[in-house]
């Protein structure tokens, strides 16, 4: 996967979108980058970058305004305040057809990468918070606690939609990262993904990180679907997928079950099939990336009652942790050496 490690903001502007108004509030000007606003995008923007939930996608062939907006800011042809205001326009003409997409502040951001240019579209959703009013009653001071829906996500929060464009070239892998979350209420009331279909006129593809992500799941499952009351088998296939991860650039689902199983034909078949039915192709490519990462920390939850959080390098180190096997499936974890501990 394409990660982004190095991000500079080059312009910004935010327009509120409003359903109780006939009309969006559009920006006439740029937002002013000072120190505390420039820290406050950009970690909006790190965040959605590192989110596990960012998507590959393409736009689709027919033409979209969306797409075409942003090539004419990324290409030099339009500015960004006449390009945000279109696109601020066109979504809230999407949140007024819907009736009741939330209202939101729609930021749209000029970023530079390691990568090259991209253009963000972060629709900030208001929040719920409280202050006080005070009243006179009877020349008597009275206070009470009202909700407001009016608060940015703070830069602790996570962005449910948001979208990071780039210039379109040929033969380009993917065209644009997207993030769409949608909450049980979005999908009942006016039906999910209107961001990424409607708006934007993209499909989501795979990438490194999804195969990979997916694959770990579904050999995960299986595992505890198939492997109930026999620890050591467990441990076994655990280690070896493992094992597999960060040894291989590329897992071939059909050899790695041959190997995992030997002679255990019906176990290689039904493994095959589980992986299978679960979305993951025969050939998977490894994000060294995500796994480095999803490998440094090892929790296991030992028969429901007991939750273990060892670092990938104790739990390789004999010396201070140890699976024995007691040859009835079960098994012995051995913390050793201890010496010094605290209770929490």
């Amino acid at each position: 996967m394409e990660y982004i490690k190095e991000i500079q903001i080059n312009e910004a502007v935010l327009h509120i979108l409003d359903n109780n108004s006939e009309e969006p509030v559009l920006n006439e000007y740029t937002l002013e980058l000072n120190e505390e606003i420039y820290k406050f995008l950009l970690r909006h923007i790190e965040r959605c970058i590192k989110d596990e939930e960012l998507k590959y996608a393409v736009f689709n062939e027919e033409r979209n305004i969306v797409k075409d907006l942003s090539q004419e800011y990324l290409n030099g042809e339009n500015n960004i305040l006449d390009v945000s205001k279109e696109l601020a326009r066109q979504m809230f003409k999407l949140m007024k057809s819907r009736g009741n997409i939330p209202s939101c502040d729609l930021m749209v951001v000029s970023i530079s990468t390691e990568h090259g240019p991209m253009l963000g579209i972060m629709k900030m959703d208001y929040i719920k918070n409280y202050t006080h009013s005070i009243d006179f009653i009877d020349d008597k001071i009275g206070i009470n606690i009202v909700p407001q829906f009016t608060g940015l996500p703070a830069s602790s929060q996570r962005i449910q939609k948001c979208a990071f464009i780039k210039p379109l070239k040929k033969e380009q892998k993917f065209n644009l990262m997207v993030i769409d979350k949608s909450n049980n209420k979005e999908k009942d009331e006016y039906g999910s993904n209107y961001f990424i279909n409607d708006y934007l006129g993209c499909s989501i593809i795979l990438n490194e990180r999804d195969m990979t992500k997916a694959f770990v799941s579904a050999a995960e499952n299986w595992t505890r679907n198939n492997l109930k009351e026999d620890a050591a088998s467990q441990e076994a296939v655990r280690s070896a997928i493992k094992k597999v991860l960060k040894e291989e650039e590329h897992i071939d689902v059909k050899a790695l079950s041959e190997d995992l199983f030997k002679d255990q034909f019906e176990a290689q078949q039904d493994f095959i099939q589980f992986v299978s039915a679960s979305g993951v192709e025969e050939k998977v490519s490894v994000d060294k990336e995500w796994v480095s990462k999803k490998l440094k920390r090892v929790r296991l939850k030992i028969d429901k009652d007991i939750d273990l959080y060892i670092n990938e390098e104790t739990y390789n180190d004999e010396s201070r942790f140890e699976i024995q096997k007691n040859g009835d499936g079960s098994i012995n974890i051995v913390i050793k050496h201890v010496m010094n501990y605290i209770e929490k």
